[in-house]
């Protein structure tokens, strides 16, 4: 009886077609971003805003793109890393040898140029899929990660191949404190996950959802896979790519090509499957759930054991329990924390009568 959807009649077509049609998910999400953008920016002092809240943007904005093109088009990769290295050294290069380029503008040609090689790796998507398809998307993951090293004209000749982002600055305003950097990593973040909550449900999404399912049969009624198959690599790398910049202009400040390696690749496949595959909402809840958790289980595990343990085992128990839990909450809820979620509101739409 809380989540009641009957009763909300749509008289046009432009309320129908609203990206959140239900009353109650209107009310929520405006709850959570005035939350977001009125209260945390005043309660969480700099170590929350810098250390947590940040990077769980960041990676939810991450996981977003790889959701674009595992979740609803059915192809696998392992080179997001990869991606994000290519929009952070893009976006470096267009600041450093463009004068005068506005950051938010490096920003999204970072992230073009992220889907431009992101066409060119998912072209072998139009002959291979599944996991021969994860595998040459590794192969991304390596190549890129040699080519910023190797090359020393991506990073400025630097000997290590390190690179230092440059001041954030928008309209005259520099984006210094973490505060103002968390607003600005918000804004776009919101923007960004509007954007794809909306394209899932257009044309181009149905699309990807119609190729996950069954290509042939997609390719029957007329969906060009070609043209589908690299349109979602491309959106996939262009989320990955500005995500890439953000982590490097408003989290880290300074990175290098092994930042984004392989095991960067695993967490945001992780974030995915543990928020829940195929939602904007489950790559959020994927996120802080990677992010947090670590976090959780430095504090707790002092607190259950104090110095009984040597630091090593300490650190050694931290993976093993994160391993842990990650295995038992996916043979609970495969689908995820966003299923989680669903299921609370089917329960909602009839309580306080039984089911």
């Amino acid at each position: 009886m809380l989540y009641r959807e009957a009763g909300q009649f749509k008289a046009s077509y432009k309320a129908d077609q609203q990206i959140f049609p239900i009353r109650q998910d209107r009310i929520a999400i405006g709850l959570i971003l005035a939350f977001f953008y009125l209260v945390v920016p005043f309660i969480a002092d700099q170590y929350w805003l810098q250390a947590i809240i940040i990077p769980v943007l960041i990676f939810s904005l991450a996981a977003i793109g790889l959701n674009i093109l595992t979740g609803y088009a059915g192809q696998l990769s392992l080179g997001s890393a990869a991606f994000m290295a290519v929009g952070a050294f893009g976006a470096y290069n267009f600041m450093l040898r463009v004068p005068g380029m506005p950051i938010l503008a490096a920003f999204v040609l970072g992230g073009l140029c992220a889907a431009a090689v992101g066409i060119l790796f998912g072209l072998p998507s139009l002959r291979i899929k599944g996991f021969y398809l994860a595998v040459a998307t590794l192969a991304a993951q390596f190549f890129i990660v040699w080519a910023l090293t190797k090359f020393g004209w991506f990073s400025n000749n630097s000997s290590s191949g390190v690179i230092t982002a440059q001041k954030v600055e928008i309209l005259g305003y520099t984006f210094a404190s973490p505060r103002s950097k968390y607003l600005l990593t918000l804004v776009v973040v919101t923007l960004l996950a509007l954007a794809a909550k909306n394209m899932a449900r257009s044309t181009v999404g149905r699309a990807w959802m119609a190729v996950r399912d069954m290509d042939v049969a997609a390719e029957v009624i007329g969906i060009r896979l070609m043209r589908t198959k690299l349109m979602a690599f491309a959106m996939s790398s262009f989320y990955c790519g500005v995500a890439g910049a953000l982590y490097a202009y408003t989290y880290l400040g300074t990175v290098e090509p092994e930042g984004f390696n392989l095991d960067l690749s695993f967490r945001i496949l992780f974030m995915i499957i543990i928020g829940g595959v195929g939602t904007v909402l489950g790559s959020f809840l994927g996120a802080a759930f990677i992010v947090l958790l670590p976090i959780g289980l430095d504090n707790l595990l002092p607190v259950l054991f104090g110095n009984v343990l040597p630091t090593g085992i300490t650190s050694n128990l931290q993976l093993i329990v994160f391993g842990g839990l990650i295995i038992f909450f996916l043979i609970v809820e495969p689908h995820g924390l966003a299923r989680l979620w669903q299921i609370g509101k089917e329960k909602l739409r009839l309580w306080p009568f039984p089911h």
